[in-house]
């Protein structure tokens, strides 16, 4: 994966997510009006449910660098819409007495079983990447530009399903690498404490009683000795070596939490 201005650019996912949302567009403006949808909030709900899934996509693979946690809920917000928009085509199948094809139908497997190219652009990203989802669209003419509402309902809802899973897989690695790296708040939690610990090196402060390493005077947030000073090992949580802190600073007692 690319990470930079437009990396979501090379996803997968993002890409099927455009896909879903030209032929939602398409579905809503062909099949929808004022008999079946006289106040337009279908098209609302269901135009906006498809842009959600490839906005979100977009803005938390472009938080990668700077919160994984945030990249990861992003994700998640786009599956979420993404089932919404799902059911939505489920449910214009229902209304007009016809159900989703099954799995085990020639159509239902042709459908499915039709690749999308893997993105390979050079240069002017925005440009190639826009005829690179036109060409994946076109892919799926044949269902989707059929006229029949039926058709394209069952197309655009096996791509939810396959994008669904898609999207399942993508927020397992990021948690994955979350876990491997951690984030951005961690990384900044990390390079404060070692600089407060090169601080209290500098300052003449304690060792840890327990593993050695320089301590960080810290405040008591809660218990009998709320709001009191103390010295924490700079190694917390892995070491939970303390030492008592008074108004002298170079008088210092040991005191180990048990």
């Amino acid at each position: 994966m690319k990470i930079n201005n437009f990396g979501y650019f090379w996803l997968d996912t993002w890409v099927l997510a455009n896909v879903i949302q030209l032929a939602t567009q398409d579905f809503c403006m062909r099949f929808l009006n004022r008999t079946n949808d006289p106040c337009g909030r279908q098209y609302d709900q269901m135009t906006q449910a498809a842009r959600s899934v490839p906005a979100n996509i977009a803005e938390g693979n472009s938080r990668h660098s700077t919160s994984k946690e945030t990249e990861m809920k992003l994700t998640d917000v786009a599956r979420a819409s993404l089932s919404e928009l799902a059911n939505d085509y489920i449910n214009w199948l229902m209304h007009h007495e016809s159900i989703p094809w099954s799995m085990k139908t020639d159509v239902y497997r042709e459908v499915s079983c039709t690749i999308l190219d893997r993105p390979s652009y050079k240069d002017d990203v925005q440009h190639q990447s826009s005829i690179h989802i036109l060409k994946q669209k076109h892919k799926f003419d044949k269902w989707l530009v059929s006229g029949n509402s039926i058709m394209a309902a069952n197309c655009i809802l096996i791509l939810c399903n396959r994008l669904i899973m898609m999207l399942g897989r993508q927020i397992q690695n990021q948690l994955a690498t979350f876990k491997d790296e951690g984030g951005f708040t961690e990384a900044l939690t990390a390079e404060r404490l070692a600089a407060k610990a090169e601080k209290s090196i500098a300052e003449g402060a304690p060792t840890c009683p327990r593993c050695g390493k320089p301590m960080i005077k810290r405040m008591a947030r809660k218990g009998l000795n709320s709001g009191r000073a103390f010295w924490s090992c700079s190694a917390y949580p892995e070491c939970n070596g303390t030492r008592s802190f008074d108004s002298r600073y170079n008088e210092l007692r040991d005191n180990v939490i048990p």
